[in-house]
């Protein structure tokens, strides 16, 4: 019997599949030089390593840094924290810089300080030092646990914590780094953010670096960087991503290859393989692939049943009674919790009976909404509209039922009973909605929240990196497809009214 060999790549890709920087010209960087001071020491970096150090060590004409923001997104054992130690080490002895280095977990912190340590010996003017020239510049080595901190004559300095709300409070640094990226929360960042505002050098740096968050994880921060750069909407801003794209084969050596950059190396491609065997198909897409589609999306809603539920409006083969409400609908408004924009939907039926959601409008702000609503409901074209009571479209009732807007004003009940009809008609395809990009992405990125004691939920605002104000509104309509709908509370003139 002729055995077949299968041919592997000698090592992993060494470029990220995803590299976004910003569209400026660099005036040069310390990546090489920084990879030449570690080699001194033994830190030998990879050629993907050097790559992201290029990028995190660029400078502008003006020596700031080229970029402020840094994320790096790679499956574990690559070395990863091999890059953060080569910024670090030469951050401090060449730069003089005062770096922060948070991880999630204690433990993980007082291992990364542990390995920088290593460098510059166990204590001033250690006699052991295995590289005594660091050790000299030593001034302070605090080993105790939760307090670790190497301080050097220049004026640098590394200390390291685990994040919670309070724990970088107090310190003011060039350098943050967070490393376990992917346990990064809201709160975490309120208390790292100020510390950078007087940065000593007045060139602060951000690294965000981890891999995709997974159901249990609080990345919302990783996720939101990772998102905002790669739609050009922060500024200085730098992601690599070693991943796969959707649809590849799990077991071709090559997809493998092109996620881990050590594979054939540090990381043998037999552990990859054994971990194949181990993990679930999502569970290896996200921890050995890289792959954030595996990780990003926390719906409760099966995005493939979503897709399948759409009507493609601009398909010349849909019909045209597919894609309308035949029923005078009710609209669902909402507002995101900072005003910064709203979203306008529509539910009703066909007529085929099929309920039916649409998005009408979604825009920044929410001062056009009344006037918006206004205009739509002159036209005889909804029953009337649904709000929350205690969201932050409230204010918008007064001025809409002083217009003469007929208007439904619901609570926490509602809107848990309302977001159990919406998911049980989208998973059991008892609704159609239109293809909208923005409302799509709203269902992706929607997670849930507890209401109240009998296991009602609502649609979390707090954990989602997008707008999810298309997705609430619609709920809200849907909600009441059927409800009557209240006679308004003033007349407005020329308006048609469609209710009963």
């Amino acid at each position: 019997m002729q055995s077949t060999v299968l041919e592997r790549p000698t090592v992993g890709v060494q470029t990220p599949r995803i590299r976004i920087a910003p569209a400026v010209t660099y005036l040069d960087t310390f990546g090489p030089e920084a990879v030449r001071f570690a080699a001194q020491y033994g830190l030998v970096a990879d050629p993907w390593q050097a790559f992201i150090l290029d990028d995190w060590l660029a400078f502008r004409l003006d020596g700031k840094w080229a970029c402020v923001r840094c994320g790096l997104s790679v499956p574990r054992q690559n070395g990863k924290n091999g890059v953060i130690e080569i910024r670090e080490l030469f951050g401090m002895v060449e730069l003089g810089e005062k770096i922060l280095h948070t991880a999630h977990e204690v433990k993980t912190a007082r291992k990364a300080f542990k390995r920088l340590k290593h460098f510059f010996g166990d204590q001033v003017n250690d006699p052991n030092a295995k590289y005594p020239e660091l050790n000299a510049l030593v001034v302070e080595l605090r080993n105790t646990n939760g307090q670790e901190a190497i301080v050097l004559s220049n004026g640098a300095s590394i200390e390291f914590v685990a994040r919670s709300k309070g724990s970088a409070r107090g310190f003011t640094v060039d350098v943050v780094v967070m490393d376990e990226a992917q346990e990064f929360s809201d709160e975490a960042l309120e208390a790292l953010g100020p510390t950078t505002r007087s940065a000593p050098l007045k060139n602060r740096q951000f690294i965000y670096a981890g891999t995709p968050p997974g159901p249990k994880n609080n990345g919302e921060v990783f996720t939101r960087h990772r998102t905002l750069t790669m739609e050009g909407k922060q500024l200085r801003a730098l992601w690599h991503e070693w991943s796969c794209e959707d649809g590849v084969d799990y077991d071709d050596i090559h997809v493998q290859a092109q996620a881990n950059p050590a594979a054939g190396g540090r990381l043998e491609f037999e552990t990859i393989a054994e971990d194949r065997g181990t993990y679930s198909d999502e569970g290896f897409a996200r921890e050995c692939l890289g792959m954030w589609s595996a990780a990003a999306t926390h719906s409760p809603i099966d995005l493939v049943t979503w897709a399948n539920d759409a009507v493609d409006f601009d398909n010349p083969d849909t019909q045209d009674w597919e894609s309308q409400i035949d029923s005078m609908p009710a609209l669902g408004i909402d507002v995101a919790p900072d005003n910064a924009t709203a979203s306008v939907s529509a539910a009703g039926r066909r007529i085929d009976d099929m309920p039916m959601v649409e998005m009408l409008e979604n825009r920044a702000g929410m001062g056009w909404v009344v006037d918006y609503v206004k205009a739509v409901y002159r036209k005889g074209k909804f029953r009337g509209v649904v709000i929350d009571g205690g969201s932050p479209a409230a204010p918008l009732i007064e001025p809409l039922e002083t217009a003469g807007i007929p208007v439904i004003v619901t609570g926490a009940q509602y809107m848990g009973t309302s977001c159990a009809n919406f998911y049980r008609k989208a998973m059991s395809s008892e609704m159609v909605h239109l293809d909208q990009p923005t409302f799509n992405t709203a269902v992706a990125d929607a997670r849930k929240r507890n209401i109240g004691s009998e296991g009602l939920w609502g649609w979390n605002r707090k954990n989602t990196t997008v707008d999810i104000t298309p997705l609430v509104s619609g709920t809200l309509a849907l909600g009441s497809i059927d409800a009557p709908i209240p006679k308004p509370k003033h007349n407005i003139s020329n308006a048609v009214y469609g209710f009963n």
